[in-house]
């Protein structure tokens, strides 16, 4: 059974996890991304002000993929015939599967902005946008007083115009950022809460925010006014296009163009092709083209996938209700989006901060040789309440043990067997010490790394049930609310069949030839 994972997004980070757990000798499993390293977009903020390191923000897909027994093709599709189960890659090699998932999120939609050239920097593709961010940032902080414009008023636009502000007033002082956030508004998305208190944190940060459209010329921006809106860099936080290969896939498409899927998310036009993330679109509507939905549906993705592979059972994605966003509202500051609450505070980047490390930290953990897990294992066992909590145990078990074992022979006056004595004492420390950190670091494991919870004869297999890293329960810490409510006191006073794949366990082939070749209709 060839497996294709097309993208290293999110999801599939989850999916190879779940494929490391589970190996299976019968499955060729092959992943094609244009790069080795899977950079996480909730940090980018946290990054361009200088709080985390580039190392930080991505994750090694190298040594994910070995751990799971994929291999590793650095590539990019170009083309693909859904009909044939074949893919086509830019260097012209094609890909041949027996069950393929997309992953490859979406691009950025510059179509109002395309005269700006070399004045604009879109968001997406993210890895790109660290690699061209590092090459202009120096050149802007070296004018006496340079000029951004961020257009899109979406949760990624309020962030980077704040991040960049921030970045760019460190190094000189002076900067000028205007927000177009275009008809809409400013975080349309969310509720009245929300948006009063991103609008807030940018007036602080001296950011001019325009709600209406602009179109981008060589010099700047254009609004409906005729106002020109002049700047030194554009970054582009607009809206999402698809990739343009999905055009003549052949799969099924929604209207936005966008790879249609059911709540398995399975394609209905293709039971052998599934895709999660930017790329696809639920055809019952119950989610947005969201990274909160994208992680959550990780553990749907790979447990359909698997199943799939063996002809077993496969289970939907079912949305929360209710989802919870952090949203970068200043340097060491967040606010926490949840229904129809808003909270602002450094509590909340925290917050957001653990919730966005462990993430990264949940994929380097395999990473990590022998020497650095035993570094951990005793940086744990040394923690003052391990030790003081064997200690006690020690005393009582190493007691009752001395009594027993070496009593008699104190009462009859022989000389008791110190290595005895002291091994009774000893035992019982490292086995409490042992089982203590083992439970330590398997609680913080499952925190970020929830087991499966479905019953059936697939149980080793991720649950259906999604789980976004950090945030098993959307209650507020106690510490947020206590700070929101000192915040908020003064104010106040002023559908598919299942798949049985086709038996084939040859290797994965990939081959150069004409692109054009076998992708169109027989």
């Amino acid at each position: 059974m060839r497996l294709v994972l097309v993208g290293g997004g999110h999801a599939h980070l989850i999916v190879l996890e779940a494929l490391a757990e589970r190996r299976d000798a019968t499955l060729d499993v092959t992943l094609v991304t244009p790069s080795r390293w899977q950079y996480y977009s909730g940090m980018l903020p946290g990054w361009i002000m200088g709080r985390y390191g580039e190392d930080d923000c991505r994750v090694d897909l190298r040594p994910l993929a070995s751990r799971a027994g994929a291999n590793l093709v650095l590539g990019r599709v170009v083309a693909m015939n859904a009909d044939r189960s074949l893919l086509c890659l830019q260097d012209g090699r094609h890909l041949e599967y027996d069950m393929l998932s997309l992953n490859t999120g979406s691009e950025t939609n510059v179509e109002w902005l395309a005269s700006l050239s070399e004045r604009l920097l879109t968001v997406k593709p993210v890895e790109q946008f660290f690699a061209l961010w590092q090459e202009v940032v120096n050149p802007l902080a070296a004018r006496p007083c340079p000029s951004i414009v961020v257009v899109g008023g979406g949760a990624a636009g309020a962030e980077l115009s704040i991040a960049v502000k921030s970045a760019l007033s460190a190094a000189d002082g002076k900067c000028s950022v205007t927000l177009v956030a275009g008809n809409s508004g400013l975080l349309s998305g969310h509720n009245p809460m929300v948006r009063r208190r991103m609008q807030s944190a940018l007036d602080a940060a001296g950011i001019r925010v325009l709600r209406e459209r602009a179109a981008g010329v060589e010099d700047g921006v254009l609004l409906p006014g005729g106002e020109l809106v002049k700047a030194d860099l554009v970054i582009a936080a607009t809206g999402a296009r698809p990739s343009a290969f999905l055009a003549q896939s052949r799969l099924a498409l929604s209207d936005d163009g966008f790879v249609a899927v059911d709540n398995l998310h399975r394609s209905p036009s293709h039971p052998n092709v599934f895709a999660a993330g930017d790329v696809s679109t639920r055809l019952d509507g119950a989610t947005t083209r969201s990274g909160v939905h994208a992680v959550r549906a990780g553990p749907i993705l790979a447990h359909n996938l698997i199943a799939a592979t063996r002809g077993l059972p496969l289970g939907p994605y079912k949305p929360r209700k209710r989802s919870l966003y952090l949203i970068v509202s200043g340097p060491d500051k967040a606010i926490v989006s949840w229904g129809g609450l808003g909270v602002a505070g450094r509590r909340a980047w925290r917050w957001k901060d653990r919730i966005d490390r462990n993430f990264i930290k949940r994929f380097h953990r395999g990473e990590r040789d022998r020497v650095s897990r035993m570094q951990e294992f005793f940086a744990v066992a040394l923690q003052r309440s391990i030790v003081a909590n064997a200690l006690r145990i020690a005393l009582f078990v190493g007691t009752v043990l001395n009594l027993i074992n070496q009593g008699g022979a104190v009462l009859s006056g022989d000389a008791p067997s110190w290595l005895h004595v002291v091994l009774n004492y000893v035992v019982p420390y490292c086995v409490a010490t042992y089982s203590a950190v083992r439970n330590e670091m398997r609680h913080e494991h499952v925190a970020i790394n929830p087991a499966p919870r479905n019953g059936s004869d697939i149980s080793h297999l991720p649950s259906p049930r999604g789980h976004l890293p950090g945030s098993a329960s959307p209650q507020l810490p106690a510490s947020i609310a206590a700070e929101e409510s000192a915040q908020e006191a003064p104010s106040q006073a002023a559908g598919g069949r299942n798949l049985t794949p086709p038996d084939s366990q040859h290797r994965q082939q990939v081959r150069p030839t004409d692109p054009g070749d076998d992708l169109r209709a027989s």
